[in-house]
């Protein structure tokens, strides 16, 4: 295999592309953000990545609060639109006909048409050099009832979510299994090699 040295950049590819919800129910925003991850599951935490001259930058950092709004195939328009446009200029919740809904456990409104909202204390904002970090704790999630299964699962699956990829939108692929189903064959072989 032949490959090439590049300069150092960041290019991990597919992530998560996301609406952040910020503000109030009066007056709010909500910025397209592809810096985004779990970072750690007891207290659940994850972060946003937003550069200092965006305009929900202060928001976020005055108000302590944020939602990570899940985006979809429906939601595609809105998550590319609300990323190259400013909110000092458009009222992005109107002009892309998006629901306010009050968040659970935050005066910062959630985004009702996402399947999944995922609702964030600031714990801390790192200062990394084009963007800085915040750091939230997870308050709560509201998840759309109609994405759940028999069991109560949630199916994300059936919610189209989208990501994002060197500047492209994609919906999911291929399904190769679930979490362990390297080793989870292996074990059903065992199991049925014993009972011979």
């Amino acid at each position: 295999m032949s490959k090439q040295i590049w300069k150092p950049g960041t290019i991990l590819y597919p992530v998560p592309v996301v609406m952040v919800s910020c503000g109030d129910m009066e007056h709010s925003n909500i910025i397209t953000v592809a810096w985004t991850g779990t970072v750690n599951t007891d207290p659940a935490m994850t972060y946003i990545s937003v550069r200092p001259s965006r305009y929900s930058y202060d928001i976020i950092k005055n108000t302590g609060e944020f939602v990570i709004n899940v985006t979809t195939e429906e939601l595609a328009r809105a998550t590319d639109w609300c990323g190259v446009r400013s909110g000092r200029d458009f009222d992005k919740f109107k002009e892309m006909h998006l629901t306010k809904e009050k968040a659970a456990h935050l005066n910062c409104p959630v985004i009702g048409e996402s399947p999944i909202n995922i609702e964030c204390k600031v714990k801390d904002i790192i200062h990394l050099g084009t963007h800085d970090m915040f750091l939230g704790e997870v308050v709560g999630c509201m998840a759309d009832t109609a994405f759940m299964d028999e069991s109560g699962k949630f199916d994300f699956a059936a919610s189209k979510p989208i990501c994002y990829s060197h500047g492209e939108y994609y919906g999911l692929g291929k399904y190769f299994g679930k979490f362990g189903w390297t080793v989870a064959k292996k074990r059903k072989q065992k199991k049925e090699n014993k009972k011979k």
